[in-house]
């Protein structure tokens, strides 16, 4: 059985360009998983790190949901998690992976789409 897949040509907008095209009502939730290890202190500064970034650029339209894989290492195998800690976008989609604490605010954001990536033209 073939499956046939898309794959979407549009670069990622920013926050600024979907409120102008969508209006001010847009209300897209933003569905986030923040895989750590315990409450080391890369754990705990990337879940800080993940809060001010979503309180920033995403007030009152996400889900943060932290896994501890100490606590859940069988929870793992399901996003591919191969380093802690990692951040997976689940909505919208398309899925998208982050590794590491998140410090790097410019990074994290064009990594979850928030804002374009530079272009070479």
């Amino acid at each position: 059985m073939k499956k046939s897949v898309k794959v979407s040509k549009q670069r990622p907008r920013s926050l600024q360009e979907i409120a102008e095209k969508e209006g001010p009502g847009t209300s897209e939730m933003w569905d986030l998983r923040l895989y750590v290890a315990g409450q080391s202190p890369r754990s705990l500064a990337a879940f800080a790190n993940l809060k001010k970034i979503c309180e920033d650029h995403l007030p009152g339209r996400y889900n943060i949901e932290v896994v501890d894989l100490i606590k859940h290492p069988q929870l793992a195998a399901g996003d591919q998690i191969l380093a802690i800690p990692t951040l997976v976008r689940k909505l919208p989609q398309p899925l998208r992976k982050i590794v590491g604490d998140l410090r790097d605010t410019e990074r994290a954001l064009v990594g979850l789409q928030l804002r374009p990536t530079e272009s070479s033209e």
